[in-house]
């Protein structure tokens, strides 16, 4: 099974497309801040959350709750693709539905083999995967640069380590983060 979840009006083919409005008309209505989702265990090859993730999960409790079901849902080895809303972005800012802001080095403390690490060289890093039994592991991490930036990295006017620099510290610089995670599961999944 492949999941689009949260798919508003973006409907694909060969997906169950699923989302809480029923003004979009899904495949399948679901809330999915309530949990149990309405799938079995290991079912889901693929899951998508585009412009999804955000939305979800306005306290630590209720987002940690969603990914733990997007672990149970999916089998060993399946892909979770993720697309957001860069958090120093204004159409991050600007939206009043965004609750949560995503990036990519979130997910390495939900990975059981990054916390192993971190609490082997004595990080303080909360090993999230550990308490809670869900191992992601991230396998690819794209920016996508706000329009202004994009010209200017193609015509050679700043490098792509300029641009990562100036988008730590400044606002409007990336407009996007797409983010593959891989679970694991029993030791199966692991790239």
């Amino acid at each position: 099974m492949k999941l689009n979840l949260g798919c508003g009006f973006n409907q694909l083919e060969g997906y169950v497309n699923v989302d809480r409005e029923t003004a979009c008309s899904p495949d399948q209505v679901v809330d999915l801040e309530h949990v149990p989702w309405p799938f079995d265990d290991d079912s889901a090859d693929e899951v998508l959350l585009f412009h999804t993730l955000e939305h979800l999960g306005e306290t630590a409790g209720a987002y940690i709750a969603i990914l733990k079901e997007l672990y149970r849902i999916c089998r060993p080895g399946a892909v979770v693709r993720i697309r957001v809303p860069h958090p120093r972005h204004d159409e991050f800012i600007i939206d009043p539905t965004h609750v949560r802001a995503i990036l990519p080095e979130q997910f390495q403390l939900f990975s059981k083999q990054k916390n192993r690490d971190d609490l082997e060289e004595g990080y303080a890093n909360s090993p999230l995967g550990l308490y809670h039994d869900i191992d992601f592991e991230l396998e690819e991490t794209e920016i996508v640069p706000d329009d202004l930036w994009l010209e200017k990295l193609k015509a050679g006017d700043i490098s792509p380590d300029e641009l990562a620099h100036l988008a730590m510290h400044q606002y409007n610089i990336i407009r996007e983060v797409a983010i593959t995670l891989r679970v694991v599961k029993d030791g199966k999944g692991a790239a």
